[in-house]
């Protein structure tokens, strides 16, 4: 039996073609995994798989669950034909975690679509948590609370805890580290013997590799059969930096939150157009000591200097030079952006806001860097835009302040190869032409070439992978 079909689908924003006539199949236990370059719609037929669009894109063809159309319905017509049949992961996860509410709660609450009683509820909601590979204490956790990791694998937990029939996977390896990919690859492994059809959305090979048997891609606007599971090639970069007098001081960096230390007396010197790499599992704090150093997180104890001047730990705290020496991408890029403005002048808010450009400097400078990155630079408001593009357009926006440090959280996590490679010739070129030094925060195996140091984040604290060459 077919749970889900999809026959001759089309989707468009306004005169652009996303893609056309695509068409699938998925019988209990199905796994197809479709690859494709960022932007080329592969959020849009997860959603479309689920009767969903986003705002200015029309879908046309037919989709059916479990024998039900999903598209051309009102409103509230296709969210009860979806209920407990079909579960959606979207590549962001704070689109599905409630920031005002604690986890658990949150996951008992959607268990009761199949389970009656309090018992039963609380019990499928502990299975879910665990099944994503989550400890039991994040129970009581807010999402903000969560590292990104973490997020992702809670919103794979609100998926799971509704048993459904149909499982979309939008990119559900970002934001995780290679331990945590393969305990996911082995976790929906699992789903599928036990007969949950899965429709994976990724340009993760490694993850398109466990899953070999149906892989697709959306190329020139359609479905085709994809064989494309060996790695484009591999970025190599210019030679490292020659070590140089520190750019960047960290000393004694120390972060709470309560009685919990997230990191823990970090010392850290950067040079002037060095790059490092930040590893480490998932919670580890990596995201968190990126944070301290833009002034977003409040460190409880360590100074941190650019240039020789010390920064005030708070961001609000920094006049217009020293928010300029630090900027800071975040991991959440979609969350990130206003939904309502459009994306170029965003990005150009930055040279206005930071180095006093006019509006029309600041927009043409703008459009340029935005496409050295590969983004179209008309003014399309942030959901008209893949995880992808925002993911470059958020690079652009701290790259308009010529910033002294750039701390860049897993902003290669959305992006296909060849969109990575240009991505770090970008930041390359950045880091050459201003001095600019290089932080990555990362569980992207493939930025080994392009970085001269590696850092590795366990409990708080810092170690060296690999001595600066």
């Amino acid at each position: 039996m077919t749970v889900l079909e999809i026959d001759g689908l089309s989707a468009r924003a306004g005169e652009t073609v996303l893609f056309e006539d695509v068409s699938l199949a998925l019988e209990p236990g199905h796994v197809l995994v479709v690859l494709g370059a960022s932007g080329t719609g592969k959020t849009t037929l997860g959603l479309a798989a689920t009767g969903r669009t986003r705002p200015g894109i029309e879908l046309s063809g037919s989709v059916r669950l479990a024998g039900s159309p999903l598209l051309d319905l009102p409103a509230s017509a296709p969210r009860r034909a979806r209920a407990g049949l079909i579960g959606h992961l979207p590549q962001q996860p704070s689109a599905v975690l409630d920031p005002v509410r604690r986890c658990g709660p949150v996951l008992a609450e959607l268990a009761a679509l199949h389970h009656h009683g309090r018992a039963a509820r609380l019990t499928a909601a502990r299975t879910a948590l665990a099944d994503a590979g989550l400890e039991p204490d994040l129970w009581r956790r807010f999402p903000h609370q969560l590292s990104g990791g973490q997020q992702q694998r809670m919103a794979l937990a609100t998926t799971l805890v509704t048993r459904p029939r149909v499982l979309v996977l939008d990119e559900p390896t970002s934001g995780l580290d290679a331990a945590n990919r393969t305990a996911l690859i082995t976790r929906l492994a699992a789903l599928s013997g036990a007969g949950t059809a899965l429709l994976i959305l990724t340009h993760d090979l490694t993850l398109a590799r466990a899953f070999a048997d149906d892989v697709a891609e959306l190329r020139d606007h359609r479905l085709v059969p994809s064989t494309a599971v060996t790695d484009p090639r591999r970025f190599d970069g210019p030679p490292a930096a020659s070590p140089a007098s520190p750019l960047l001081v960290v000393r004694g960096l120390t972060v709470r939150a309560g009685r919990t230390t997230l990191v823990e007396d970090v010392d850290l010197e950067l040079a002037p157009g060095s790059r490092t790499a930040l590893t480490g599992v998932s919670g580890a704090g990596k995201t968190t000591f990126g944070r301290a150093l833009a002034g977003l997180t409040p460190p409880a104890a360590g100074t941190i200097e650019v240039d020789g001047v010390r920064l005030p730990p708070l961001a609000r705290r920094r006049d217009r030079t020293r928010l300029r020496a630090v900027q800071y991408v975040h991991q959440d890029s979609r969350a990130s952006f206003d939904e309502f403005r459009g994306v170029l002048d965003q990005v150009a808010d930055t040279g206005r806001l930071l180095r006093g450009l006019g509006r029309a400097d600041a927009r043409l400078e703008a459009a340029e860097i935005l496409r050295s990155l590969g983004v179209d630079p008309l003014d399309h408001r942030p959901g008209r835009l893949s995880g992808g593009q925002l993911q470059r357009c958020a690079v652009a926006r701290a790259l308009m302040a010529h910033p002294r440090v750039l701390v860049c959280d897993e902003v290669t996590s959305a992006l296909d190869a060849v969109n990575r490679v240009r991505l770090l010739d970008v930041l390359t070129a950045a880091a050459d032409r201003h001095g600019t030094a290089l932080l990555l925060i990362s569980h992207d195996e493939t930025l080994a070439p392009f970085v001269d140091r590696t850092l590795a984040v366990a409990d708080g604290r810092f170690s060296t992978n690999s001595a600066p060459r």
